[in-house]
């Protein structure tokens, strides 16, 4: 039986697709086999390479459409941003996109593997065709365009280069925005060096990755292979080998008469099935191996393998599918089911998540407040007997218009605050920290709950602006026989408010 394009040494017996049984790596150079599903794949790859490209020029209610700004951590995803403290909006929005995962797993097998994964989309669709053009198709006499060249090999790594600095570059456009990238491509590398030396070190792992793991990335290292098993079920979609009509293999000539589920044991001319063992399914495959062993977890379901086969049962005047998109309970001739508990407790599950994020998102206002204590002393005595509490006042401006922020003190009588500037002026997305002091009447700090409330409040807001009120509760420290009970009940009420946190 035919293997991958190049022989297997004497001697030497696969273990696995990529790997010999003496540990010794085999290469493999896969051949492309034209069909309807390569045409559809090609289509939807040079697609999302494009929209790959675009997302970071794209813009959103004057916002990035994705925006994942490491440094000031902040996420913009579709025209909102998410501010470190959304850290519950990012999970949910995590959890949900691996549910959703899952889900069309269930119905559709590895669909993301095959179709549209990155890896398997510059790889199949990018870097391969660059392989066939400068050294030739495996298995054909046609040569390539530099083919035995002394020049090709330099020649190709060059433009496998030019390809992966720009993807680092696309890449790195998702992090800093477009209008910092250019910045930095018009200057020396000098006056930016920790970038240059990112986009080196994504351009390095990508020249890895497509000219030397290549398909060992999702035999190896990716883990949703072998997730498979429980991801899964006998009705799951996958590509399958149909061995009730393909056994037993063989080239001789098919007998007249419709026996081709016929199995006669015994007689060696007795070649029913439809197989005719011409290898072509393996030698197509991007991963190495032998779809007729059935269900493994190198398969990424490219399809590659039902284009192959459909065509020699095109010329052998057979009908195609010997190979197809199907299920292992419809290939085992068992009864299929389309509801079934997966399928019914994985969209429960998104609607779940789905909800619980919007109910949040809507909960957002148009500012976020955070008070922190000082940093050293907790409290102060002040001249004339009022008692000081050191504080931070951070707010951060969410809206997309200026805003001016006042703080106020409620609560006792006799408090007062002392700020640099009040109110606090905020351009859009915009975030500030300022330094105050709280001070109080010795008699209100000695309460059993010395709780005060700091009130925050958007003034001089225009039609059409968004609002913004809030009161954070505060509890007042000072000296006396509760500073201690009250310094307890400060540490555990600050890990429970949201928005009242203590610095470290």
């Amino acid at each position: 039986m035919a293997v991958a394009s190049a022989d297997i040494p004497v001697g030497k017996q696969r273990v696995l697709s990529t790997l010999n049984d003496d540990g010794s790596r085999r290469w493999l150079r896969p051949r492309l086999s034209p069909g309807r599903f390569l045409t559809r794949r090609r289509g939807l790859a040079y697609f999302l390479i494009l929209v790959f490209t675009a997302i970071p020029y794209i813009q959103l209610n004057g916002k990035p459409l994705i925006l994942l700004d490491l440094v000031a951590r902040r996420f913009t995803l579709f025209g909102r941003t998410f501010l470190p403290t959304d850290t519950l909006l990012l999970a949910l929005l995590l959890v949900g996109v691996f549910v959703l995962i899952f889900l069309l797993t269930a119905f559709f097998g590895r669909v993301w593997c095959g179709w549209a994964c990155p890896q398997t989309v510059y790889m199949e669709f990018v870097f391969r065709p660059l392989e066939r053009l400068f050294g030739g198709a495996p298995g054909r006499a046609k040569k390539g365009w530099l083919a035995g060249k002394a020049y090709s090999k330099p020649l190709r790594f060059f433009v496998s280069l030019v390809i992966c600095v720009y993807l680092a570059h696309t890449f790195l456009a998702y992090f800093v925005g477009v209008e910092n990238l250019r910045i930095w491509m018009t200057r020396s590398p000098l006056d930016h060096p920790i970038p240059f030396l990112v986009m080196l070190a994504v351009t390095g792992l990508m020249l890895l990755d497509f000219g030397f793991f290549r398909e060992q990335v999702c035999i190896i290292l990716c883990p949703y292979g072998r997730l498979q098993s429980a991801l899964l079920d006998r009705n799951s979609l996958i590509v399958g080998y149909d061995k009730r009509r393909g056994e037993p293999r063989g080239h001789a000539k098919r007998p007249s008469g419709d026996v081709a589920l016929t199995v006669l044991s015994g007689h060696d001319e007795a070649r029913t099935g439809d197989c005719v063992d011409c290898g072509m399914c393996v030698t197509t495959c991007p991963t190495g191996i032998d779809i007729r062993d059935g269900l493994q977890m190198e398969c990424i379901n490219c399809t590659q393998c039902i284009d192959a086969c459909d065509s020699v049962m095109t010329k052998l005047k057979r009908p195609r599918g010997l190979i197809r998109y199907s299920s292992q309970a419809e290939i085992a001739n068992e009864k299929t089911r389309i509801l079934r508990p997966r399928v019914i407790i994985y969209p429960a599950i998104l609607l779940v998540i789905i909800s619980a994020f919007f109910v949040v998102l809507s909960g957002i206002g148009s500012a976020h407040v955070t008070i922190l204590r000082g940093v050293g002393r907790p409290f102060v005595e002040l001249p004339g007997g009022e008692i000081g509490n050191p504080v931070k006042i951070k707010i951060i401006n969410r809206s997309e218009t200026h805003g001016d922020f006042r703080v106020e003190l409620t609560g006792a009588e006799g408090l007062h605050l002392t700020i640099e500037e009040n109110p606090i002026k905020l351009a859009p997305g915009e975030s500030r920290t300022f330094p105050a002091m709280i001070a109080a009447p010795a008699p209100v700090v000695h309460q059993a709950d010395p709780r005060i409330t700091v009130s925050i409040t958007r003034v001089n807001a225009k039609p059409g602006e968004p609002e913004f009120h809030e009161d954070v509760s505060f509890r007042l420290m000072g000296p006396g026989g509760n500073t201690a009970h009250s310094s307890a009940h400060d540490r555990d009420d600050d890990s429970r408010a949201p928005h009242t946190e203590k610095e470290d």
